[in-house]
């Protein structure tokens, strides 16, 4: 059995939806199916999600909101047309949407019911098309399908109950079609999944139908193993194992989102990239465990937006405590963090810039230096992050050595070297300026004339 889920750009028009139709034909294992709303026809076009956003943001502020439903009834209006499909399913979308307007719901729940009408819209819309295909297929709401969440608007998480529901699924014959991105409460509130939501469905739906392969459809035949917009035809990865696809997508690898492959990784299920243009090319597995090859390093991923926060204090590794209350500190401004690298006399603590605002940098240093009697405190933002990725990395000899003469060749000064305890990556800190010179020069280190 597997489970088959479709990305944004695979569902963005009927032309999509017709070679989505053609992949699940092509298997009699692919019997669930995940979506995503319609995503962007091309380069200037809107997101039905985004849409459905400013739909949302017009009837919160009070604001005349005919227009936005108009114009996303007529982004499936588009679809509908062309596939020769009836026009009660954009009075079933209209009818949703309006539905969400007069709810009881409070603002921030109708937020995330506004969102949820593109997944759950498109999924109604392709069972309707699988169906005139001649094919046996059903759409399953969430709620039906038993994918029972927390209570977090836009950031819900998977309750463990939900899986003995979702493997009821697996007795089922037809094909089902699920919309991805949200689920419901056990009081029956609709809550949205945090950023990749409908990736995290596809990883939950898989583990709790315990299927033998979950395939991921996106518009990249693989993996590659460095930013293809900085590296031009770089090498794509064929293999990677769970933990390496976790450290790569949280450093800027955008096929997924960094939490999305949990659920199939605590079930241990083999998840496959492909592309819907290319459904027979072999693309990237993700397996719990792999053969090692003679280059350890299988990507290198860069992320720009961070800044490091040092602190300095003589004799600071003899105060007990010292770090729990500097990292209490940035709890209570509600900050969180990524590294913290940290010397006999210093501690640098790396996150995002995005949870640092300048405004709350004047009193967070003074607490600093009142509350911990620091002797210096500084900020240094405009920070890049570089990570070099693969399990075989711990044992092979002269790596670090081999990724610092890369950033000399390319003439960027480090401002950080971490190694985490995992021992699959090893993280760089430079300036922004210098991230796309770093990683050619990093990848001609490691993939050229391998």
């Amino acid at each position: 059995m597997k489970v088959a889920k479709f990305g944004g750009s695979s569902v963005a028009s009927a032309k999509m939806l017709e070679k989505v139709a053609g992949i699940i034909q092509a298997d009699s294992d692919r019997r669930v199916i995940v979506v995503s709303a319609p995503g962007k026809r091309y380069s200037d076009d809107t997101k039905v999600t985004d849409l459905l956003i400013n739909l949302c943001n017009a009837y919160v502020n009070g604001e005349s909101y005919e227009k936005e439903i108009d114009l996303v009834i007529e982004r499936f209006k588009d679809i509908t047309d062309e596939l020769g499909l009836p026009e009660q399913i954009l009075h079933e979308i209209r009818k949703d949407i309006q539905s969400v307007i007069h709810s009881d719901y409070e603002n921030e729940l109708k937020k995330d019911a506004f969102k949820a009408v593109g997944e759950d819209s498109l999924a109604k819309l392709l069972s309707v098309y699988l169906q005139s295909l001649g094919m046996d297929a059903s759409y399953l709401n969430p709620k039906e399908a038993g994918i029972i969440v927390s209570d977090e608007p836009g950031s819900a998480q998977i309750l463990d109950e939900s899986f003995d529901h979702l493997y009821k699924l697996h007795d089922r014959k037809d094909i089902v079609v699920i919309p991805g991105f949200f689920g419901f409460t056990k009081e029956g509130k609709l809550m949205t999944f945090p950023r990749g939501g409908s990736d995290i469905t596809g990883s939950i739906v898989a583990a709790g139908v315990k299927a033998d392969l979950y395939e991921n459809f996106t518009d990249v035949d693989s993996v590659y193993c460095v930013n293809p917009t900085i590296v031009d035809n770089p090498r794509e990865i064929t293999s990677l194992t769970y933990k390496e696809m976790r450290e790569l997508s949280y450093a800027g690898f955008s096929v997924f989102h960094d939490e999305a492959l949990i659920p199939a990784f605590k079930a241990s299920i083999p998840v496959c990239i492909k592309n819907t243009h290319n459904p027979d090319g072999l693309g990237t597995m993700i397996v719990s465990e792999k053969h090692m090859t003679p280059n350890p390093v299988v990507g290198i991923a860069s992320d720009k937006g961070f800044l490091s926060l040092y602190v300095s204090k003589y004799l600071m590794n003899r105060e007990l405590g010292f770090g729990r209350r500097l990292l209490n500190i940035l709890e209570d401004e509600d900050i969180s963090f990524e590294h913290t690298p940290s010397g006999i006399d210093d501690m640098s603590v790396i996150m995002r810039e995005s949870q640092f605002p300048k405004e709350k940098e004047e009193r967070v240093i003074r607490r600093i230096k009142e509350e911990l009697d620091a002797d210096m405190v500084s900020i240094d933002r405009g920070l890049a992050l570089v990570m070099i990725v693969g399990e075989g990395m711990h044992s092979t000899v002269g790596l670090a050595q081999k990724a610092t003469e890369a950033f000399a060749e390319a003439n960027v000064n480090l401002e950080m070297i971490n190694q985490g305890s995992s021992e699959v990556a090893m993280m760089f800190g430079i300036k922004e300026s210098g991230l796309e010179a770093s990683v050619r020069a990093l990848y001609k280190a490691f993939f050229k004339g391998q």
